[in-house]
């Protein structure tokens, strides 16, 4: 019996991967349609990699900011919605993880890059 509630939470987890991925892509579109003023030597309407980069960053930092905060809120007994604090730490996991994913990406390339014959 515990094998079939362990892969409905691991249903209920990527389904929750898949709403946090899809929000996060819309607020990017969001964020690029609203015209933000473009950096020196940028394309116009197109954020540099490392506005993007810094940006996702920060995204997530947010996220774990505010996980911890509810987390220690929780903690001291005030009354917050113990299912509120479990979905901002698991958001703040995912977040974390697919950061994780894209630099090992980044440092995969990087590497496959630098071993090309010049």
């Amino acid at each position: 019996m515990s094998a079939i509630d362990s892969l409905g939470g691991v249903e209920r987890v990527m389904a929750l991967r898949a709403q946090i991925l899809e929000r996060n892509s819309a607020l990017a579109r969001a964020g690029q349609t609203a015209g933000a003023a473009p950096a020196a030597g940028a394309a116009q309407g197109a954020p540099s990699f490392t506005q993007s980069l810094e940006n996702a960053l920060s995204k997530v930092n947010e996220t774990q900011q505010k996980a911890g905060a509810l987390s220690e809120s929780y903690e001291r007994g005030e009354t917050i919605d113990i299912a509120k604090v479990m979905l901002a730490r698991q958001e703040a996991s995912v977040g974390f993880e697919a950061t994780l994913q894209v630099r090992n990406k980044i440092l995969s390339a990087y590497k496959d890059i630098m071993s090309m014959p010049v």
